[in-house]
Parts: structure tokens; C-alpha cells; sequence
């Protein structure tokens, strides 16, 4: 009778236009209800009826009501999706498709879907992975949730589902670019390029690496500084800026690196042959010559130019640093002439680190770690590998040339691609003072801290204290490397400038730094100088690497750790972050991240709390626990449908006394 009632449907807006609303962040639970999350202390209870028209992560805009005498919300507008594009598995169900979204709040929310046209609906099977398109939200006017399949990506049981999915979750390819068959060098006529295959090189990577991109030469000369050339491989020799290949190179951005593998930015018939630096192939190359001061000062004598070079010796890292640090390695005796210049880059290597420890900004060693596979992708083992003095040789040696390279770019253009970082974010540098000023340093003021100087002395100090407690506390204050087209200080690293050019093969704001290089060598214009959007491009790219190789990582943690709660194996962890629900910690043994919630902390969760501002957790008033410190821990769960791993501390805190209790209240 009141059902199509047009004065009260009249009167119910009416109504409805006169409440409250407010914008936020659906939180689904378990259970049926969920939360309008609002901002970090304001949310609201929706209860079921009103949570089936939306899913976790819609950014909504609700009414907010009072039933039962307490603050409701209910969803009226759709402001942005949590789900567009997404990643699932088949639910199949009488002969019915749906979809169980690839997100731990959402799996069990399956959303009726069907394939598009072209795409066989009968060969999906339960649990296969798909990807999948939402076409219809209940807050969009629809009655229902509903969505398209527009791709299999593999089978349920695929044992490289975690690389296929993960690629395929961040839009990323998962082969490297078609070759062509008959590459041409396209050098501008005027590119000079200087015969050095007499010149003693070598190549030091890994023992499995194809695509060698750097070669390396130095000699100590009679005043005890180092002639040093860094000649790097030159796929810009190959491919110009109006070439299909550099449009695909810059739509990839980088190479992806993964967990087992990598997928090359360019064709492997170029990255692993016509550009690798092969022992005992002339190859063209771009090089820098400088001479490095005794003291390990860069001169102003920076010189760069087009050669063909011949490496003499494709060096290994573990080798050449047993070589380095015992004086012999048993599975290899250079000759007299690598001996000489294996010697004199690690000397210049040595002056090098001594003077960034004096006057910029050095990173404390840390474990790289690296799975082994085997030949049906099973984890075989995890190895945690230390930076050598290999390591640390290459590394100096391509930070002098990006250090070269910025100069140049600097001096000649005013532009290139250039790696920057600005030190502080502004609204915190405040906070920084009061922290440092606090835990008695006294020296830095705002304005400082605003100086690649100042800001590399505070680093430098956090670096010698006894714990990293501060310097964990102290990053979370710090701006994000970028990438950009103007010459800007590098705070993180206590560099005026920085531009990378010394991996063309696998990163193409190289391949851009490399053509600008060469106009300066021409003193011509730049065939292609970066334009605005392409350090966007790159940042992006290199967030969705970054996201794909954690993915898989947690991934393979979660297939190799999934029976250790049983076996109950004690690990030491690391804390790097607490928030006000526990902390994270990194396992020192292996690199797997898990979460400690407070409750396997303690399970009385009065007598806790996690302080996220400070960086703290404390029982019972007392701090326990702080970013930095090192615990042993148990694994309690390792769910591989989430891919999480949940820990807990071997320590007990105990209940205190009743006594003690008493005391303290009558103190109180």
C-alpha cells in the first residue's frame, strides 16, 4: 500500500538529504558487517544488510545514521572501486562461473562472472587463475556484482603460478622482446669510436649472468692516484629513438627481476650477445676516464668517449674477492696482467669507500637473498649472500661513473635522466630535530638539514651509534628516491648529482643518458633529451618490479616455510616496523618478512602498547621491544593461500605478581 508511495519516497530523500555523511575506506571482517574507515581514528559499524553493496577497499561516500542507539553507516556512493581490472581463481558452482578475487578480505566474496567473446568458458576449471574485469556495483545502480573474464593466465595446479600471476597482477610482460634477425650498427657518422681491445678490461659478475654490461680498467700510476675507464656496453649503438624496439624498451622501462628469473628490457639476442661485454669479443662501448685522487677525491679530468673494447677476463665476484681477501683463490690464478688491475681497482675501490664514510653517505651491508630452484621451480634452498670486496669494487666503480656521468649531463645540458632524492619531507624536518636534539646531537639546525652537507653529517652520525633504533625511526621522516629530468642533489647518497648510465641493457633511462653522452662527445644537440613524463614512466615501472618481486618472494617463503610452525624451528628476526596492532619482523636466516600481532605478544591486551610514532612496544609500561632489536621467534602460522606468515616471540611475559599489583595501586 506504501510501497510506490511517491510522498514518502519524497519525504525518505528528504530524510536521507538531511544526515550526515561522510567519505572513507570500506573494512570488510569475517563476519558479515564491516567499517567505514574514516581517517586513523575515526570509523563507523555497517552492519550486513547495507555491507552487500560494497566490497572491502571501496572508497564510498555513506549516510550516517543512528539505529539502535548507535552511529551507523550506509554506502550511497560509489567513489572509487577496489576492484577494476583484478586477479582471481575459478569458483565453479552447478555449472556457474564466479570469480574469488586474489586478495586476502575478498577471496571469500565470489563475484558471478562469465567470459568475454573469444575466450572458451569451457575450459575453465576450479581453481584456475584468470583475469578478470568488474562490470557491475550495486552502488553504480546495478543489483549485483558482476564480471568479465578476459584472460586465463594458467591452470590451478601450475607450479610457475606465482611468476605467471604475479606478472599478470601488475600488468607486466612475461617473456622478453622478439629479436630481430640482422642488427646493424646505426652510430652517427661522426662517432669516432677509439680502438681499445689492447686495453686490459675485465667483466666481475655473477657466476651465471649473461648480459655484462660493465668492464672495468684501472693502474696506479707514479703519484700513487688511479687512472680509471669504465666501459659500458652500448645498445644505443643498435637502436635509435625512432626504432620500434626503444618504444618497447621504454614501454617495459627496466628489466624485471624475479625470484629464479629475470625478463629482459631488450631482445637476449642483443642483452646476452651482440652487447654483452664476452670475454674475448669485441664489442662497441661507451667510456668514462677519470683519474681518482690517492684520497679517493674525483678529479675534473672526466672524459668520456665511443669505443671498441675487448674484455680480457670474465671474472667472477666469490672469486675475485677470495682473491682479494686471502691472496689467492683455488679456483682461479689470474695472469700477471688481470693480478695488476684486479689490484688497483681494489685500491681504488678502498680510497673510494673511505672518502663517501668521510664525506657522504655510505649504506650498512646487508644481506642480498637468494632463492635456489630447482628444475620444477621447488625451493631448494634460501642463501643469504654478504657484499664482498667484488661487490664493493663494482659498486664504487659505477657509482664514480654516475657521479661523472651527472656532471657532465649537468654542465652540457642541464638535463638528463638523473637519480635524485631530497633529504627530509619538509612538514617533518621538525620532527627530526626534536629526535636528534633529544638523543644529543646538537649541531644540526633547519636549515642544515635542508643541505646535502647536513643532511649527510646527521646520517653519517645515525650510522655510528650503537643500535639502528633511531635510524629506523629517523627513515620514516625521509622524501622517496625519484627519478627526473633536472639535475637535483642526491641526499640519500650526499651527492650534488646523479645520473645512472651504466646499465643501458636493462634500464632505459640509461639508453637515454647514453645518447645524450654521446651528443656531448660530438658537441652535437641530443638525438633525445627526457621530457617530463619520462621519470614518471620510470617510477612507475620500477614500482610494480619492486611489488612483483616481493610478491613472489612471499610467494616461495610461504611454499617453503608452510611446515615449519609444526616443526617448531626457532629463527632470530629483526623488528622494521610497529604499528598499533604488533610489529613486522624480517627473519635474519632466510629474508622472510612475518607479522607478530600483540596478542602473541601477550595475551592481555591491558597490560600492552605498540607505539607506532615512537617505535616502541611496551608491557606493562616497561619498553620491550624497539625498530631494530633482534628476538628469537617461532613460526605460529603460515597460510599460502595469503602468503602470510604470522610469528610469535619466544619470550613469555608473564602476569606480574598480585602483589606487585596491589603496590602499585596503592602508589597510585
Amino acid at each position: 500500500m506504501f510501497q510506490d508511495n511517491p510522498l514518502l519516497a519524497q519525504l525518505k530523500q528528504q530524510i536521507q538529504e538531511n544526515l550526515p555523511k561522510k567519505e572513507g575506506f570500506i573494512k570488510a571482517t569475517d563476519r558479515g558487517f564491516g567499517f567505514l574507515e574514516v581517517d586513523n581514528k575515526t570509523s563507523f559499524f555497517i552492519p550486513p544488510p547495507y555491507m552487500k553493496k560494497c566490497m572491502h577497499g571501496d572508497k564510498v561516500m555513506a549516510i550516517i545514521r543512528t539505529e539502535k542507539e548507535r552511529e551507523v553507516a550506509e554506502p550511497e556512493q560509489l567513489l572509487e572501486p577496489s576492484l577494476t581490472r583484478f586477479i582471481g581463481r575459478v569458483v565453479m558452482n552447478k555449472g556457474k562461473i564466479s570469480i574469488a578475487p586474489d586478495h586476502p578480505q575478498l577471496k571469500k566474496q565470489p563475484i558471478k562472472a562469465r567470459a568475454r567473446k573469444g575466450l572458451d568458458e569451457k575450459s575453465l576449471k576450479e581453481g584456475d587463475w584468470v583475469v578478470a574485469n568488474l562490470t557491475r556495483h550495486p552502488l553504480k545502480g546495478d543489483n549485483t556484482f558482476f564480471s568479465e573474464i578476459t584472460q586465463k593466465i594458467t591452470d590451478a595446479d601450475d607450479k610457475i603460478a606465482p611468476w605467471w600471476v604475479t606478472l599478470a597482477q601488475n600488468d607486466l610482460p612475461n617473456k622478453e622482446p622478439e629479436g630481430i634477425e640482422n642488427w646493424e650498427q646505426k652510430d652517427d657518422p661522426d662517432l669516432n669510436r677509439i680502438d681499445m681491445t689492447d686495453t686490459p678490461f675485465v667483466t666481475i659478475d655473477g657466476d651465471s649472468t649473461k648480459d655484462m654490461d660493465d668492464a672495468l680498467y684501472a693502474h696506479k700510476n707514479e703519484t700513487g692516484d688511479f687512472e680509471l675507464i669504465i666501459a659500458i656496453a652500448d645498445p644505443t649503438a643498435y637502436i635509435t629513438p625512432d626504432d620500434k624496439m626503444d618504444k618497447v624498451a621504454r614501454e617495459r622501462g627496466y628489466t624485471i627481476y624475479l625470484p629464479g628469473r629475470n625478463i629482459p628490457m631488450l631482445p637476449r639476442d642483443l642483452a646476452d650477445d651482440l652487447c654483452s661485454l664476452i670475454e674475448g669479443e669485441v664489442r662497441p662501448a661507451l667510456c668514462c676516464q677519470v683519474t681518482v685522487s690517492k684520497d679517493g677525491v674525483i678529479n675534473d679530468d672526466i672524459r668520456f668517449f665511443a669505443a671498441n673494447i675487448k674484455s680480457h677476463g670474465r671474472l667472477v665476484y666469490d672469486q675475485v674477492s677470495d682473491f682479494i681477501e686471502n691472496g689467492n683463490c683455488d679456483s682461479w690464478t689470474p695472469n700477471d696482467t688481470i693480478s695488476a688491475v684486479v689490484n688497483d681497482l681494489q685500491a681504488f675501490a678502498a680510497s673510494r669507500a673511505k672518502w663517501r664514510e668521510e664525506n657522504a653517505v655510505v649504506f650498512p651491508d646487508r644481506p642480498d637473498y637468494r632463492f635456489e630452484l630447482s628444475e620444477d621451480n621447488d625451493v631448494v634452498a634460501i642463501h643469504a649472500d654478504m657484499r664482498r670486496s667484488a661487490n664493493r669494487l663494482v659498486e664504487e666503480a659505477m657509482i664514480t661513473a654516475n657521479i661523472c656521468a651527472g656532471k657532465t649531463l649537468k654542465k652540457a645540458f642541464g638535463t638528463g635522466v638523473f637519480n635524485t632524492h631530497a633529504g627530509f619531507k619538509t612538514d617533518k624536518i621538525a620532527d627530526v630535530l626534536e629526535l636528534i636534539t633529544e638523543h644529543g646531537m646538537t649541531s644540526q639546525t633547519a636549515e642544515t638539514l635542508a643541505t646535502v652537507e647536513g643532511f649527510s653529517a646527521l646520517r653519517r652520525w645515525l650510522s655510528a651509534q650503537d643500535t639502528t633504533y633511531l635510524d629506523n625511526r629517523i627513515r620514516k621522516f625521509q622524501s622517496y628516491s625519484e627519478t627526473g629530468n633536472q639535475p637535483l642533489p642526491h641526499f640519500a647518497m650526499g651527492l650534488e648529482e646523479y645520473a645512472t648510465w651504466t646499465s643501458p641493457i636493462r634500464k632505459y633511462g640509461d639508453m637515454i643518458n647514453h645518447r645524450m653522452l654521446k651528443a656531448h662527445i660530438l658537441s652535437k644537440e641530443p638525438v633525445q633529451v627526457p621530457d617530463d613524463l619520462v621519470g614518471e614512466e620510470l617510477a612507475v615501472h620500477r614500482k610494480h618490479h619492486k611489488i612483483a618481486e616481493r610478491t613472489v618472494g612471499d610467494w616461495l617463503y610461504a611454499r617453503t616455510l608452510a611446515n615449519e610452525p609444526e616443526k617448531g624451528t626457532t629463527y632470530t628476526a629483526e623488528i622494521f616496523d610497529i604499528n598499533r596492532a604488533g610489529m613486522r619482523v624480517r627473519l635474519l636466516e632466510n629474508g622472510a618478512c612475518a607479522f607478530i600481532p600483540g596478542p602473541l605478544i601477550v595475551d592481555n591486551k591491558a597490560r600492552i602498547d605498540c607505539n607506532a610514532d615512537a617505535g616502541t612496544i611496551s608491557i606493562d609500561k616497561e619498553v620491550v621491544y624497539k625498530l631494530g632489536d633482534s628476538l628469537e621467534i617461532v613460526l605460529t602460522e603460515v597460510n599460502q593461500e595469503n602468503r602470510n606468515i604470522v610469528a610469535k616471540p619466544t619470550q613469555v611475559f608473564a602476569e606480574p605478581p598480585k602483589e606487585a599489583e596491589e603496590t602499585s595501586a596503592e602508589n597510585s
